[in-house]
């Protein structure tokens, strides 16, 4: 576990961001005291949508015959 001061926290906030995004737990401290606490996020609060790890097939595999831009279009509606 990792400590860093508020002070330091501030000039390297990217970094240590970085290192809780890497599973690692960082502690912040004021004083020489813990203050708080940064690690990563728990893995079920992370949406990974309904099929993780499928690849998403092209519009030339599914048969559309030409039509790709009306595909796009038809999926695309009204945004």
């Amino acid at each position: 576990m990792k400590e860093i001061s508020i002070q330091d926290l501030k000039s390297r906030l990217s970094a240590v961001v970085a290192d809780a995004e890497a599973g690692r737990t960082v502690v912040v401290t004021r004083h020489n005291e813990p203050v708080a606490q940064l690690g990563p996020v728990r893995a079920g609060a992370i949406h990974r949508g309904s099929r993780p790890g499928t690849r998403l097939r092209p519009a030339l595999a599914r048969g559309t015959k030409g039509r790709y831009l009306a595909v796009l279009l038809e999926d695309r509606g009204s945004r």
